[in-house]
């Protein structure tokens, strides 16, 4: 069996990535970030919240191997003029020449002629090497698959949320040269870590069991962690030790996610205003891609 610490191809854009990716979105200093490069993380997403602190450890880790270090940056533009401004704000305060992606944030459907021609423009002018989209339409993403400007597609997947298994990583497994896959959300936003919501009979999970989860599956190259603290990240580190679940855990963890959303609906239902508890939780994903 390969070390989940060995870095692999992303996709079609020429990359190569560590299987655990940082998200700059829910605070985890700088300092610990520079541990985590040290190891060998090399996939640094400053993207829907741009912390200076981690932006600083970003620009660090490029100075030292600028070849070796993938920078993500994100953008939610959707006008084409405002794409190049975002890019090269994030690029001057990163203090770097190009990103290694961008990503086009929360497509739901194919964007518009506008945006991609101005996408592919900046990584024609060496801006980005690749490009990179998120979408929460399942349904959309075997487009987006068979689509060569996509490098990689982002999808959320998870115990709780496995509609990816039906809908999106067959196109990836049937395409000929696939773009690289890569998973958030792995905790369900610490739903799956709660004890109020993991049946009473299951055990709860470690985060790094989650990162596990995500990462057994072949198609998924990389699972973004969001930490908030040094203890956080030593835990999303443990996934690549650890290595794959076996397939008593792949049950086990099938298991929690069943259990996680059904309570979590019942919860909402009973709030009595699920659809705004709904609308609270997309928007703080949206902000905080990653966990």
């Amino acid at each position: 069996m390969d070390s989940w610490w060995q870095r692999r191809p992303l996709g079609r854009t020429g990359l190569m990535v560590s299987r655990l990716g940082l998200g700059s979105s829910y605070g985890v200093a700088g300092r610990d970030v520079d541990r985590a490069v040290e190891r060998g993380v090399n996939y640094l997403y400053w993207g829907s919240r741009r912390d200076p602190d981690f932006g600083r450890a970003v620009t660090r880790a490029a100075r030292r191997d600028r070849d070796g270090t993938v920078v993500v940056v994100q953008s939610y533009a959707r006008a084409g003029v405002a794409l190049r401004p975002s890019l090269e704000l994030a690029l001057r305060r990163l203090r770097i020449e190009h990103a290694d992606v961008l990503l086009l944030g929360w497509w739901n459907q194919p964007p518009p002629d506008r945006i991609v021609d101005k996408a592919l423009e900046l990584r024609e002018a060496g801006k980005v090497r690749a490009l990179m989209i998120s979408c929460h339409h399942r349904p959309t993403f075997p487009t987006f698959v068979a689509d060569p400007v996509w490098g990689a597609i982002m999808v959320r997947y998870n115990a709780a949320h496995r509609g990816a298994e039906g809908e999106v990583f067959p196109s990836v497994a049937a395409a000929t040269t696939p773009p690289g896959v890569v998973a958030y959300t792995a905790t369900r936003w610490g739903g799956l870590l709660d004890r109020r919501l993991v049946p009473a009979a299951e055990p709860v999970p470690r985060a790094s069991d989650c990162y596990r989860f995500a990462l057994t599956r072949p198609e998924v190259d990389v699972v973004l962690a969001g930490p908030a603290s040094g203890a956080e990240l030593d835990e999303a580190l443990a996934a690549l030790d650890r290595g794959p679940l076996s397939a008593d855990e792949l049950a086990w963890m099938r298991r929690v996610g069943d259990g996680v959303k059904q309570i979590g609906a019942v919860q909402a239902a009973r709030s009595g205003n699920a659809g705004a508890l709904w609308e609270r939780v997309v928007d703080r994903a949206r902000r905080l891609a990653g966990r």
